[in-house]
């Protein structure tokens, strides 16, 4: 039998360019929560274990290493730590499904508005929201972590294409902030 090595999907790759910094995050394991109709209750009770509750529409909540991110009605992320048991919802390991990128420097969200179709100015998304949106031709969860920091969450596949496309327009805004275009 073959030794695997297991590798995330950017390898660890980090950049910084012109006060930005764009950098693969390790979000740990990835945990989908799908709760059944009339499970509400179950799954509180389930994720009151971590202190967390299931998350209001665009937002998430962090507390102690775990993190539960909204995803779409009834569904959450929960990331940072394995998911304890928890009755009345559909829990499917996403772990090897997604790559993360964490985008931070003061010009983040012009970098974003160049590839991204909602505003992410800090007034419209504060500190806690998280949105499902594209990044160009992407489906991704855009996480607000920071004052001047995202994370974006992509699907393992498009890793290296999400990569690509902020890479490029980093090179671009810091372009711009140097006078160059």
């Amino acid at each position: 039998m073959p030794d695997l090595i297991a590798k995330s999907a950017l390898d660890g790759r980090s950049l910084t360019l012109g006060g930005l910094t764009l950098a693969e995050a390790d979000p740990g394991p990835v945990t989908s929560i799908a709760v059944y109709p009339g499970g509400a209750k179950a799954v509180a009770k389930g994720l009151r274990q971590l202190g967390l509750a299931m998350p209001a529409p665009n937002r998430f909540v962090e507390k102690t290493g775990a993190r539960i991110v909204w995803t779409g009605r009834d569904q959450a992320f929960l990331t940072g730590v394995a998911p304890p048991a928890i009755e009345g919802a559909a829990l499917t390991d996403q772990t090897d499904g997604w790559a993360v990128l964490a985008l931070s420097g003061a010009q983040a969200t012009d970098v974003l508005a160049r590839l991204v179709p909602v505003d992410l100015r800090l007034p419209a998304c504060p500190v806690g929201t998280a949105l499902r949106t594209q990044v160009n031709h992407m489906n991704a969860v855009i996480l607000r972590t920071g004052d001047y920091a995202v994370e974006i969450m992509v699907f393992r596949s498009m890793a290296r294409t999400a990569w690509h496309d902020l890479e490029t327009t980093m090179h671009m805004v810091a372009a711009r902030a140097d006078g160059k275009i």
